[in-house]
């Protein structure tokens, strides 16, 4: 008997954003097929799924190409390293996977006549000089800079969607991510939740670049997902913001996460990094409007969840 269950792709769907989202596709009552040459990605977030029936895995790179039998629905392209660490330690295979990758992944949404949904980011709007910003805003970013190869590759990845949206009229989609942070992101991330955490739980100095007074907001994954979701089955085709519109300082972050991990860790200084964004604040009155959707896990409560499960996983591999 052949399966009615619609289909969806997720590239990188080993990663911290895409086993989640394979989660909520599966609990959705779709197939799902999760596609990732684990460069960044890991085989346990994922785990789970492996045994079930409408669920499986294909290690591919999809830079270099992607192929996929039989019908597909939905494409959602979300391979690419996204933190810091590591595009500056894979920045040719992040250029390649926002290019080619996202040139592969069109290619495929194409030939299926499926629908496209691209993981863009905030990092297209640079160090911004418009703020909170909008999807209106062009952003201000260095393109040579060491940061240059992930906002350039997805500011490519955007362009690239809207010119097939336009040249093929395919339905696409683009969200443009915010600071997400939750369960399932690596230790050694490098980006400032699992940092902090991490030096919390160890009792260890938080390491804080500049004066801390640079802004971000962060969204829990729950939230996320349910935004990118809701996106994905919406009528519309340019970008839209993804993130919690409530900004706090990175010191203000950092003393939270101390009080919350309930530890007696002191906070040291060091210079900013190049091209770090001064501040990151979504505007999302686009995403209220046409998405209904705003963000509802408080950062006390997500940040708790995520504290335990950071505690869980240093358990295990001291057991």
């Amino acid at each position: 008997m052949v399966s009615k269950k619609k289909v969806v792709v997720i590239t990188g769907g080993a990663g911290f954003l895409g086993s989640h989202l394979c989660d909520r596709f599966i609990r959705e009552g779709f197939k799902v097929i999760c596609v990732d040459n684990l460069i960044t990605g890991n085989l346990n977030n994922v785990r789970t799924l492996l045994k079930d029936r409408n669920f499986d895995y294909v290690k591919c790179n999809v830079s270099k190409d992607i192929r996929i039998p039989g019908t597909i629905h939905y494409v959602l392209h979300f391979a690419s390293p996204a933190s810091p660490v590591d595009y500056l330690m894979y920045p040719i295979p992040t250029l390649k996977v926002g290019s080619r990758g996202t040139h592969n992944s069109l290619g495929l949404a194409k030939d299926k006549k499926a629908t496209f949904l691209l993981a863009s980011t905030s990092e297209v709007y640079g160090d911004p000089l418009q703020h909170p910003q909008k999807e209106t805003y062009w952003g201000n970013v260095n393109p040579i800079g060491p940061r240059g190869v992930y906002d350039e590759a997805k500011r490519f990845a955007e362009a690239m969607t809207m010119a097939y949206h336009r040249s093929h009229h395919m339905d696409t989609k683009i969200v443009r991510i915010f600071n997400t942070y939750g369960p399932r992101m690596r230790i050694r991330d490098g980006r400032v939740v699992p940092n902090f955490i991490d030096q919390a739980l160890h009792s260890r100095p938080l390491t804080v670049y500049g004066n801390g007074r640079q802004t971000r907001s962060f969204c829990y994954y729950s939230d996320l997902i349910d935004g990118i979701y809701r996106l994905l089955f919406s009528g519309y085709h340019g970008p839209v913001n993804i993130g919690n519109p409530k900004e706090f300082t990175i010191l203000e972050f950092a003393k939270l996460v101390v009080k919350l991990a309930d530890t007696k860790s002191k906070i040291v200084y060091e210079p900013l990094p190049v091209d770090d964004p001064k501040q990151r604040r979504p505007d999302i009155s686009l995403a209220r409007k046409l998405l209904k959707w705003e963000p509802k896990v408080a950062l006390e409560d997500g940040l708790m969840e995520t504290i335990a499960w950071f505690e869980a996983q240093a358990k295990k591999r001291t057991s």
